[in-house]
């Protein structure tokens, strides 16, 4: 066994992962693209047939975000930090690698039979639950061998602390775990009644029980995967890239449990004025203003983990992308217990605001915080410098543009919206029809689009910056301790 001075750790899967999340945020952003610019000019829907509508593929973008680019991110963070702050190699323990290759290998033919069933028109038709359940049952093997890979790993570790990361990366695997299988239970139609498609089922839970359920997993989707598990990378790479400890371990304590305890009750706020009791509506709003504290409590320590050393935005294009990113996500941690207030939401719910709402954070918080620790990674995953330090700050204007011009037109919109389905003549009677509002909105939806397809060319930039680090830039002699190695 190797000293720990002496330790070479084992980053090929973490290269897979890596290879996974680059490919995965290309096809994302792309399909948003596509259905931000049919939104714009409809008659875009049916150049491809049936296969190339919205609504055909709307569900293939949210899950190429959410399990594709994001998961593979976190995923591609795991296999390179724990090595590292659990002071373990997988050279090691080959048992740990293998389990790491399966883990990938299941996940990306899981993800081949999402795109090929999501296609095809095959759903649950449940928000971010669509797979039917066949696919459902590989999920789950696909998330227990994270979970093998994960605690296997702690449980061989030479570090006895668990460091931050790794808190949010057990609570991902906790949460995600127990949410997904009660809000996936259904039963297959084809065994109980022996007709239709063997890819059929109803949900287990009926009605009102159907919808507490489905948010109880769908706003803790974002809670374990778009939150826990990004916070996770942000406490790692930050300090790693600035060379500045944790602000503060008493407020990571604080925001670390105040996120676990509140956000999971906090999914309710998509069901106000529905059929779900109102002491849940309640209940639902309260949590969602309160998880303000925790989440700030994050964005905060992060910022003043830069306290002193703010010089460094200007010198690192890295550091440029996390700061914004703990920027968006005070913005959007703000934005969205505002919009689960009552007396809001009666505006807001169903309008293009919630739209900007998600972006703000997917775009901002989430894409720029897996781009920095690509970043981050890739010298020290293949030793080569990164290739351009200018096309960072390129990519850096032309994605902070993008996601200026997304959340300005749809927070406009949504608030034209609302208000005009609100609006009533001197009669009481509604004062405009639906096709009003559509035609009213579509400078902003072609305005959204150019904002979309702005950060897709960005995305463009990042992927080339990538490859070429790969394959053509200076090859370094040794890792270096702090700031990532750029050539100009």
């Amino acid at each position: 066994m190797q000293s720990n001075s002496a330790l070479e750790y084992d980053y090929s899967i973490a290269k897979l992962f890596l290879f996974a999340t680059v490919a995965f945020g290309i096809i994302g952003l792309l399909l948003g693209v596509i259905i931000a610019f049919q939104m714009a000019f409809p008659n875009l829907n049916y150049l491809a047939g049936e296969f190339g509508t919205f609504g055909r593929l709307r569900p293939l973008h949210t899950n190429g975000i959410i399990y594709g680019f994001t998961l593979s991110g976190i995923w591609a963070t795991w296999y390179y930090v724990g090595q590292r702050v659990l002071k373990i190699s997988y050279n090691e323990y080959p048992f740990l690698r293998f389990i790491g290759y399966l883990h990938f290998c299941l996940y990306i033919l899981l993800m081949i039979l999402a795109v090929i069933s999501l296609f095809a028109g095959l759903t649950q038709s449940k928000e971010y639950s669509e797979l039917v359940w066949p696919l459902d049952l590989l999920v789950v093997i696909v998330w227990v061998l994270w979970g093998f890979s994960l605690f296997g790993s702690m449980a061989l570790r030479r570090e006895q602390t668990i460091y931050i990361t790794l808190w949010y990366f057990i609570a991902t695997f906790v949460a995600i775990s127990a949410l997904y299988i009660f809000n996936n239970l259904s039963i297959p139609t084809y065994f109980v009644s022996g007709v239709g498609s063997i890819l059929h089922s109803i949900s287990f839970y009926a009605g009102t029980n159907d919808a507490m359920i489905q948010w109880w997993f769908g706003h803790n989707a974002v809670a374990f995967v778009f939150t826990s598990g990004i916070i996770g990378i942000i406490y790692y790479f930050l300090p790693k890239e600035s060379g500045q400890p944790i602000f503060s371990y008493k407020l990571t304590l604080f925001s670390f449990w105040g996120l676990m305890f509140v956000y999971i009750w906090a999914g309710s706020h998509h069901l106000i004025y529905s059929t779900v009791p109102d002491w849940m509506q309640t209940m639902g709003s309260i949590f969602s203003v309160v998880l303000i504290l925790p989440s700030w409590g994050t964005a905060i320590n992060m910022l003043l983990t830069m306290k002193g050393q703010w010089h460094q935005l200007k010198e690192s294009p890295l550091i440029k992308f996390l700061i914004l990113a703990s920027t968006w996500y005070m913005l959007t941690t703000l934005e969205g217990p505002i919009q689960s207030i009552k007396s809001v939401n009666a505006l807001a719910h169903f309008t293009d605001w919630i739209i900007g709402h998600v972006h703000d954070a997917a775009l901002g918080w989430v894409s720029f915080t897996i781009i920095a620790a690509c970043y981050h990674m890739t010298p020290r995953l293949f030793k080569r410098e990164i290739y351009s330090k200018n096309l960072m700050d390129i990519q850096f204007w032309i994605q902070s543009a993008a996601i200026v011009l997304y959340f300005s037109s749809m927070w406009i919109a949504g608030i034209t919206q609302g208000m005009m389905w609100r609006a009533t003549d001197e009669f009481g009677s509604l004062a405009y029809s639906f096709i009003d509002t559509v035609t009213v909105l579509m400078p902003y939806y072609v305005i959204r689009a150019i904002g979309g397809a702005l950060y897709f060319l960005g995305f463009i930039i990042f992927t080339y910056n990538i490859i070429m680090t790969i394959v053509a830039s200076r090859e370094l002699e040794r890792e270096p301790n702090y700031a990532t190695p750029m050539a100009a």
